[in-house]
């Protein structure tokens, strides 16, 4: 089963096509599919544009009562898939944004190295054509990332569009116990669950994917100097975070 986890919050105007955009993938891609979305409270018509697709194709809506942040909407993608999977190592978690960021028909890329034996298949994204905030940020992250965050392996710690192996998922959140999972928000969420799940990994591996920021029918919402700042908070226990564990169970 592979799960597209999607995080969502006022997406109304991109996420119901692709929605039909995935479902047209895996028309001539012969692998069984989910989509999970959690709608982070949205005050728009998120919500109501999504109600008609539950009929028609495998979907499961979560919904926030109070919009929590993008790291919240992550953590429960996570534990939802790890709870509902029957084949941990044979199951895989691919998490991608509402706002055509991310693009649906790169999917089966990202299936073929997960198949082939890696346990986290990460987007490395050129981003010349990125918003101006995505631009800075990238610069602070980048070296923010090469003074203090430690390697994940080559993969890029900052970009959305990932592929989990679910009993990766699970090794990290048996490992935290009652701990959450994603304590940081932003950017900064997808480098925290990069990080702790690198430690259970035995394979990661990168593929070459563009970005398409043309799409979005929205400003971007990153917000540089934040988003910066919560890098630089989670760095002071990234190191701890990303000490081997051993493999994966």
């Amino acid at each position: 089963m592979i799960y597209i986890c999607i995080p969502a919050y006022n997406e109304s105007t991109t996420i119901g096509v692709l929605l039909w955009r995935i479902r047209r993938v895996f028309q001539d891609y012969s692998r069984e599919y989910e989509i999970i979305v959690y709608d982070d409270a949205s005050t728009d018509s998120t919500l109501e544009t999504l109600a008609p697709y539950v009929d028609v194709i495998p979907l499961t809506l979560l919904k926030g009562e109070t919009r929590q942040g993008y790291g919240f909407a992550l953590e429960k993608l996570c534990r939802e898939v790890s709870r509902r999977t029957r084949y941990a190592r044979r199951d895989a978690a691919i998490l991608m944004q509402a706002d055509f960021t991310d693009q649906p028909e790169n999917i089966p890329e990202l299936v073929k190295r997960f198949e082939g034996g890696s346990d986290i298949v990460a987007a490395r994204q050129e981003i010349a054509a990125a918003p101006a905030q995505v631009r800075q940020l990238r610069r602070l992250a980048g070296w923010i990332q090469r003074s203090e965050i430690p390697r994940t392996a080559g993969a890029d710690p900052f970009n959305t569009f990932r592929l989990y192996r679910i009993s990766v998922l699970r090794e990290v959140l048996k490992s935290l116990g009652e701990k959450p999972l994603i304590t940081t928000t932003g950017w900064a969420a997808n480098m925290e669950l990069l990080v702790r799940a690198t430690r259970f990994a035995r394979r990661i591996e990168n593929v070459e994917l563009a970005p398409r920021y043309d799409l979005r029918t929205r400003e971007s919402r990153v917000r540089p100097l934040a988003d910066a700042f919560n890098l630089l908070r989670f760095t002071r226990r990234a190191h701890a975070l990303s000490a081997p564990a051993g493999g994966v169970a």
